[in-house]
């Protein structure tokens, strides 16, 4: 067997610390489902949430948009590039702060990176005047 050279060892220690890096900044998005014990719980209120607009729930990393009347979205607040939180929806776009990256408000597609994936979904259903996680 021979030895690694020096050029070898770096680029092994840049995979490293590249997959250390990817995972501490997952940030919690939720690819997997809602933070436990959510499920059934009232993340918002029907009011609080504009047509056209959202709002961010910071207890949960979760951001809940109306883009219609009546149609109630939400999805993890965690940016899939480096974990930052996105802002709420202006003109159907959230926007993370950190490096740019837009998503549409109603389908959490990307829609400019560098992110490169969407933001995950959770399903809601309005109960009274509640957004509800299921």
């Amino acid at each position: 067997m021979r030895a690694l050279g020096r050029r070898e060892m770096l680029g092994a220690a840049g995979v490293a610390a590249c997959g250390l890096a990817a995972a501490g900044c997952s940030g919690g998005a939720q690819a997997g489902g809602p933070a436990p014990g959510i499920k059934g719980k009232v993340i918002a209120k029907t009011s609080e949430v504009p047509v056209g607009g959202g709002k961010i729930i910071q207890k949960w990393k979760i951001v809940v948009t109306q883009p219609t009347a009546g149609v109630y979205k939400a999805f993890s607040a965690a940016c899939p590039h480096k974990g930052c939180a996105v802002g709420s929806p202006r003109d159907g776009v959230m926007t993370c702060p950190c490096h740019g990256s837009q998503f549409d408000a109603a389908t959490g597609k990307c829609l400019k990176g560098p992110a490169d994936a969407p933001l995950p979904a959770y399903s809601v259903k309005v109960e009274g005047d509640g957004i509800v996680i299921l």
